[in-house]
């Protein structure tokens, strides 16, 4: 059975975790699986954003410990393959938008961070549990410590408390909390909004986010400056402009959402 399913529509592919027996467990198979569905997405000029959603009432579990506490009688573990799929989402050019019906924990948080938005319901509890392990949140502290405010960060990784949605937006987890029944209008909004953006600049944008400044602010808006003016010199760039002063959606917004 397939532990990750795939489904385009407007622009929109759907990547849903499905491995609901398990509380949707980061293990080997459905990793392998969520990249190659990451580089279907990639490849594919028809996706202009991808949305990371679950079947089951559990978003993420975090790593199979199952699979895990084998992996370690064998003198490994698996989390090589966590970090590649943690960098794909990271690094990923095209918008990512994480749907968060339900709990998280561990590896999940690690998921949930490394997308541009992230919208999760109010009930969804959300857990940094290693310590009460005996282990630590080393390979998803890449994405999840660049979200977190320092002090939230202490207090979640050392307490290992659970937390809910309201908290999970208010230390920069997750991008909004909403209702349930919301919860999917908000997904929508939002990719609706996506999709409108030009697609090399959706990336552009992906990479000022993640950009390390210069080493002076003079150098830093000569930097910035000389990017800016590549976009407007650039096809898209001038397509977006005379879209907006003809008053008609660019070219590159889907046609079910003009």
């Amino acid at each position: 059975m397939d532990l990750v399913r795939t489904a385009t529509d407007a622009g929109v592919t759907t990547v849903t975790l499905d491995s609901p027996a398990n509380r949707n467990a980061l293990s080997t198979p459905l990793m392998t699986e969520l990249l190659e569905a990451l580089s279907a997405a990639l490849t594919d000029p028809a996706v202009r954003v991808v949305v990371l959603s679950h079947t089951g009432p559990v978003f993420c579990s975090g790593a199979d410990l199952k699979e895990t506490a084998e992996a370690r009688a064998a003198g490994r573990v698996p989390a090589e393959k966590l970090a590649d799929v943690l960098a794909a989402l990271w690094e990923f050019p095209k918008p990512v938008v994480c749907r968060v019906a339900g709990p998280a924990r561990a590896g999940g948080l690690g998921l949930i961070a490394a997308a541009d938005i992230a919208v999760c319901v109010h009930e969804a509890t959300f857990a940094f549990s290693e310590v009460r392990l005996g282990v630590i949140p080393a390979v998803i502290s890449a994405t999840v410590l660049p979200r977190l405010a320092p002090r939230a960060a202490a207090d979640l990784y050392l307490t290992g408390d659970v937390f809910d949605g309201p908290r999970a937006q208010e230390v920069g987890l997750v991008t909004k909390s909403v209702s349930a029944e919301g919860l999917d209008a908000t997904v929508a909004a939002y990719c609706d909004a996506l999709v409108r953006g030009g697609p090399l600049a959706l990336a552009g944008a992906k990479q000022l986010l993640r950009r390390t400044p210069g080493p002076s602010i003079r150098a830093d808006l000569a930097d910035l400056a000389e990017r800016s003016g590549g976009y407007f010199r650039s096809a898209e760039g001038v397509e977006g402009v005379t879209a907006f002063r003809e008053k008609r959606p660019a070219a590159w917004v889907p046609l079910g959402t003009r």
